[in-house]
């Protein structure tokens, strides 16, 4: 399976942090947000990393290169403007082959396992995602996961993490337009029953803004929580 990590975002809830670097680049315990996810990918044993890039994406890619530190194999997907998350994937297409694949927010961090999604299998679903305990930011939630199955209404809303599984086909049907949102081609799949998910229970931040990159940095520091 392969991986992308989704970091074309101009990061613009993050001011001024990112007026001169990009988010996925802000560092959580000493670390870039995004390396937290390589290390974690080649812990997991994929190969090879589809990164997307728009705002100051040069200095993504100066400062991973190729992935062989981490014993990965990068590819960029290049945007030149944000795509928004559908139309960013759809662009990458070509990169991210015909068989399902890993797609990670570079702005969230977490101590999932991802070996334990690379070794899901869809079954007959399109999607796989992967909900948390709603954060105070977000108390309404997003999807309700009956069983193992993502419904849209209901008691219960969870949040989607940012953490999913996708068949290439999802996005094989979009005609790109400037920019293709996510949210309104997930719920049709989701009416249509064809998504599945999981609950994660442990750690998970979504670190959108410097209030919550404090935040995080100050939580890991008194926990001591190490790689």
């Amino acid at each position: 399976m392969k991986a992308m990590i989704l970091a074309a975002g101009k990061g613009e809830r993050m001011r001024p942090l990112t007026d001169q670097i990009p988010k996925p680049l802000l560092e959580v315990a000493g670390k870039p947000l995004i390396v937290w996810h390589l290390e974690k990918l080649a812990k997991a044993h994929f190969k090879e990393v589809v990164i997307n890039h728009a705002y100051l994406g040069e200095m993504i890619e100066s400062y991973l290169g190729n992935g062989s530190k981490w014993g990965l194999k990068i590819h960029y997907s290049r945007e030149g403007s944000p795509l928004e998350t559908a139309g960013g994937i759809k662009k990458a297409l070509t990169l991210l082959g015909d068989k399902p694949f890993l797609v990670v927010n570079a702005d969230i961090f977490t101590d999932l396992d991802y070996i334990s999604l690379k070794n899901r299998n869809l079954n007959s679903f399109k999607g796989h995602l992967v909900m948390v305990k709603n954060p105070a930011h977000h108390i309404r939630g997003d999807f309700v996961l009956n069983h193992n199955k993502i419904e849209l209404e209901g008691d219960s809303k969870l949040t989607f993490s940012g953490l999913a599984i996708y068949r290439p086909e999802i996005f094989e049907e979009i005609n790109m337009e400037p920019v293709v949102k996510l949210a309104p081609i997930l719920k049709k799949l989701i009416n249509a029953g064809f998504v599945c998910g999981e609950e994660h229970h442990g750690l998970w931040f979504d670190v959108g803004t410097p209030k919550r990159l404090e935040e995080i940095n100050l939580f890991l520091k008194n926990n001591n929580f190490k790689s």
